[in-house]
């Protein structure tokens, strides 16, 4: 049996991976997932700060990156 996570789970699961800045950029990628009523699942200040914040807390416990330019 396949399992589909709801969109409000998949998009918790979105924000915790590190990979996305915004609330926005993770409705873009559940609508290109095929997820519908992205705007009206995610709508609200409550859930979009929740999201948010584990968005930043996610990329700010990400290793930095290398710089490019060091030697």
């Amino acid at each position: 049996m396949n399992y589909r996570l709801t969109t409000v789970e998949r998009a918790y699961q979105l924000a915790e991976s590190g990979e996305f800045a915004n609330v926005g950029e993770i409705k873009r990628r559940l609508t290109t997932e095929g997820y519908s009523d992205v705007q009206g699942q995610l709508y609200g200040s409550t859930i979009t700060s929740a999201l948010k914040k584990l968005c930043d807390k996610a990329r700010a416990d990400m290793p930095a990156e290398k710089d490019a330019d060091a030697v």
